[in-house]
C-alpha cells in the first residue's frame, strides 16, 4: 500500500472560520453533528449523523477546492447540502453557506472571484466568500443539473417537460379526473410514472442574467440524461462552445422498455442538427467527453444489446475523419469516469479490479495502461492539473473525504476530514480478504468483516451478505443502506463473497450468471457459509440481501437444509414469472432470464421453472422481508407474496413496508426503523 498522508482538519476551525453568507438567520438549519458514540460504536443514528463530501471543484488558478457537505437532521428527516472553500492542501476550510436549503452544483465564475450554483431548483450566483447570493434563472420547471460553457457566455442545463397527457388536456371539462390512460409500455420508470422525462436547455448567460433558454429536443419524445440514474455527465461542451456530445437513448415505450441502444450524438449549436456518432453500435453509449484540443471525443460503450453489464470498454472517435478506436480491448475490465489529460494525449478512467477502485490512465496511441493509486480503497473522477489529481475516496471504514494525488507516484494526501469528530469516538471491525474455492474449483474472492475488540476464543453470529444487481461486486465502498461496518458493530461477523456474476473478475466471471440465477452464484454463497462455519468462532448463520440478493435469500430458503437460522431479504424478486410481466425495464430480465416465461428455449424453460416461489414448500427458517411500495423495479407485490406464502406455511415471519419508499430506503427515520427491525430480528434468531 503506497503512503497515505492524513491532513487533519479542525471542525471548530471550519464551523468559525465560516461566512454563511446573506441567510444565516433562516429557520431549520441542518449544521455539522456533534452527537457523542456511546460505547464506541457506530448506530444508525451516527451513520446518518456524518457529513456526506463530495464534488470537488477546482478554482480557475488551481489554488483552491470548491465542494459541497450534506448533513442529515434526524428529528426534520431530511438532509441539507451547505457549501465550502479549501485551499488544495486542505488548509483555510470556510463554510459559505448556511441555509435551510441545498446548495448544489457550485461552479466557479468570473475567474474565480463569483460562484454558481443550484438552490430549489433554479440558478443562484454569490461572491466567492458566500455573500451577495441572487437568483438568475426564472425557469418554468424545476433546473437539476447545469455545465457552464468553456467561455461561461452559455448555459446547459437539465429539466422536465410534460411527456403524457392528462385527462383535462383531452376532456377540459375533466379537470379533477385522475385516471391514467395507458397505450404503450414504460409508462412507470423506478419509482414514479412517467409523466415528464429530462431535457437539455442551452441559455445565455452575460455573468448576471440567463435568458433565451432553448430546448436541445424540443418536440421529440425521448429522455436526456437517460432515466432512472443518469445526469448531466451524459452531456459535455465542445472546447469552443461549437458542439454538445451527449448521450440519449431514442426510443420510447415497448421499443425502449427492451432497449440498452444509447447513442452519443453531437449536436451542432448554431444549426440545431444533432449527427449520430455511434450508429450500429447497440449496446449502451455513453459519457462523452471532448479532448481538450477538441480532436475527440472519448466515451463509455458495451457491445451487447439489451445487456445492462456487458464490459464497459472506454472509446475514443476521431471527429475529422470518425474513425473509432477501443483503447481497452485488450484491458480485462470495465473503464468507467473517464477524463482527458490536458495535453489531450491520454485519459484517466476508474476501474475496480478485483474488488477495488483505481485510478489508471491509458495512452491512446500505444493503449499502454498504468495503475496510479493502490489499497483497499475505491477511488472516483479525477479533476486534472499538471502534477496532481483530485478526487474523492471512500472504504469500507469510512465515507468520501477528497484527496490529492501525486498522478506520478500515486502517493496522495486526504485534505478533507470531516467526520474526524465523529470517527475519533469509534472503534471499527478488522476487514480481511479471503480467496476460496468454489464447487467447480475456481477461486473466488470475499471480504470477512469482524466486530469491534473481536476475540477469536468467542463465538458470533454470522452474516452472510447477497449482493444485489446481480452483476456488481463487493468493494470498498461506504453505503449508507447496507453499512457492514453498523452490522460489525452490533457484534456479527460479515462475510461478503463476490460470487459468479460480479463485475470486477473478467468478463466471463460476470457473463456466468445470466440464464444460471440458481446455479453456481446460489453455490458460490454456501461455499463461502461453509467455509466460514469452519472456524470456531463462527456462531449461527443468517443470510441477507436486496432485489437479486433478495432472491438469493428466498431460494436459500428452499435448499440450505438447516444451514442458515435466520433470513431477510428487502425487495427480493419472489415469482419471476409475474416479475417479468410487472417490472419496467424489460431488457434486463429479457436477457438474464432468457426470455419471457413463454418462450421455448432450454434457458428460459431452465430459469422460470427454478423460480424461488416453486421452493416456497420446503422453508421452515425465520425470515424477515421489507419492500418499499413505490418500487417498480421489483414492486412490492413481489414481498407481499413472498411474506404472506410464509405465514401461510407457518414460517416465523415479520413484513416492513414503507409507503413512501422505492428501491432503496432513503429517508432518515425510514433508514433508522429499517435498522433497527434488521437488527431486531437477527438478534432474536442468532444470538
Amino acid at each position: 500500500m503506497r503512503k497515505l498522508t492524513f491532513m487533519l482538519l479542525s471542525t471548530a476551525m471550519a464551523l468559525s472560520c465560516s461566512s454563511p453568507g446573506d441567510n444565516s438567520k433562516e429557520s431549520n438549519l441542518i449544521t455539522r453533528s456533534s452527537i457523542v458514540a456511546e460505547n464506541n460504536r457506530l448506530t444508525p443514528e451516527i451513520m446518518h449523523s456524518m457529513g456526506k463530501v463530495g464534488d470537488p471543484q477546482l478554482s480557475p488558478d488551481g489554488q483552491e477546492i470548491l465542494y459541497g457537505v450534506g448533513f442529515t437532521s434526524i428529528d426534520q428527516n431530511r438532509n441539507n447540502r451547505e457549501l465550502f472553500i479549501m485551499n488544495i492542501d486542505g488548509s483555510n476550510n470556510r463554510q459559505i453557506t448556511q441555509t435551510s436549503q441545498s446548495e448544489s452544483n457550485a461552479r466557479w465564475i468570473n475567474n474565480g472571484n463569483s460562484i454558481m450554483y443550484l438552490r430549489a431548483g433554479q440558478i443562484w450566483i454569490m461572491d466567492k466568500d458566500g455573500k451577495n447570493q441572487k437568483q438568475i434563472s426564472n425557469h418554468t420547471n424545476y433546473i437539476s443539473e447545469f455545465k457552464l460553457s468553456p467561455d461561461q457566455s452559455k448555459v446547459l442545463f437539465v429539466s422536465k417537460v410534460k411527456s403524457a397527457k392528462k385527462a383535462y388536456d383531452i376532456w377540459p371539462d375533466l379537470d379533477k379526473a385522475s385516471g391514467r390512460l395507458i397505450n404503450d409500455l414504460m409508462y412507470r420508470h423506478w419509482d414514479h410514472f412517467v409523466e415528464e422525462i429530462p431535457h437539455p436547455f442551452i441559455a445565455e448567460f452575460d455573468g448576471k442574467t440567463i435568458k433565451n433558454s432553448f430546448d436541445i429536443l424540443e418536440g421529440l419524445p425521448y429522455e436526456c440524461p437517460t432515466l432512472p440514474l443518469s445526469g448531466i455527465e451524459q452531456l459535455n461542451w465542445s472546447p469552443d462552445g461549437k458542439y454538445i456530445a451527449y448521450s440519449s437513448r431514442k426510443l420510447t415505450g415497448r421499443d425502449y422498455a427492451f432497449s440498452t441502444n444509447t447513442d452519443i450524438y453531437l449536436y451542432n449549436i448554431s444549426d440545431k442538427s444533432s449527427i449520430n456518432l455511434t450508429e450500429g453500435m447497440p449496446g449502451y453509449d455513453t459519457e462523452p467527453v471532448f479532448s481538450p484540443d477538441g480532436k475527440f471525443i472519448a466515451w463509455l460503450s458495451m457491445e451487447r444489446a439489451g445487456f445492462e453489464a456487458d464490459k464497459s470498454r472506454l472509446f475514443i472517435i476521431d471527429l475529422e475523419t470518425k474513425e473509432k478506436k477501443d483503447l481497452t480491448i485488450e484491458y480485462k475490465y470495465n473503464a468507467n469516469y473517464p477524463v482527458w489529460d490536458l495535453d489531450s494525449k491520454s485519459i484517466f478512467f476508474t476501474s475496480c479490479v478485483n474488488a477495488v477502485t483505481h485510478v489508471y490512465n491509458i495512452d491512446i496511441e500505444s493503449k499502454n495502461i498504468r495503475q496510479i493509486t493502490d489499497g483497499w480503497f475505491t477511488f472516483d473522477k479525477v479533476a486534472v492539473t499538471p502534477d496532481r489529481l483530485y478526487t474523492t475516496y471512500k472504504s469500507m471504514s469510512f465515507p468520501n473525504e477528497i484527496v490529492s494525488i501525486d498522478r506520478t507516484t500515486g502517493e496522495f494526501t486526504q485534505i478533507t476530514n470531516e467526520n474526524k469528530h465523529i470517527f475519533d469516538q469509534l472503534k471499527l471491525g478488522n476487514i480481511e480478504e479471503r480467496w476460496i474455492k468454489t464447487v467447480d474449483n475456481k477461486d473466488m474472492h470475499m471480504w470477512v468483516v469482524y466486530p469491534p475488540d473481536f476475540d477469536p476464543n468467542k463465538v458470533y453470529p454470522t452474516i452472510v451478505y447477497c449482493l444485489g444487481g446481480p452483476q456488481g461486486t463487493l468493494s470498498q465502498n461506504w453505503s449508507y443502506r447496507w453499512n457492514f461496518q453498523l452490522m460489525a458493530a452490533n457484534d456479527y461477523i460479515i462475510v461478503l463473497p463476490n460470487r459468479r456474476g460480479t463485475t470486477a473478475f473478467g468478463q466471463e466471471w460476470t457473463d456466468q450468471i445470466s440464464g444460471d440465477y440458481m446455479g453456481l452464484n446460489i453455490q458460490d454463497y454456501l461455499s463461502a457459509a461453509r467455509e466460514i462455519k469452519k472456524e470456531k468462532y463462527t456462531g449461527k448463520l443468517s443470510a441477507v440481501g436486496a432485489s437479486y440478493g433478495g432472491f438469493s435469500v428466498f431460494y436459500l430458503a428452499g435448499i440450505h437444509q438447516g444451514l442458515f437460522s435466520a433470513f431477510i431479504a428487502h425487495a427480493g424478486i419472489f415469482n419471476q414469472e409475474h416479475m417479468y410481466m410487472t417490472t419496467e425495464e424489460l431488457f434486463f430480465p429479457h436477457w438474464d432470464n432468457g426470455g419471457a416465461p413463454w418462450d421455448d428455449n432450454p434457458v428460459a424453460k431452465r430459469h422460470y421453472a427454478n423460480s424461488a416461489h416453486k421452493l416456497v414448500k420446503n422453508w421452515d427458517t425465520p425470515i424477515l422481508i421489507t419492500h418499499g411500495e413505490l418500487d417498480y423495479r421489483v414492486p412490492v407485490d413481489q414481498g407481499m407474496a413472498a411474506f404472506n406464502a410464509a405465514q401461510i406455511l407457518g414460517v416465523p415471519s415479520q413484513l416492513l413496508l414503507f409507503p413512501d419508499e422505492n428501491h432503496w430506503i432513503l429517508k432518515p427515520q425510514n433508514s433508522i426503523q429499517w435498522n433497527r427491525v434488521f437488527f431486531d430480528w437477527l438478534d432474536k434468531w442468532t444470538k
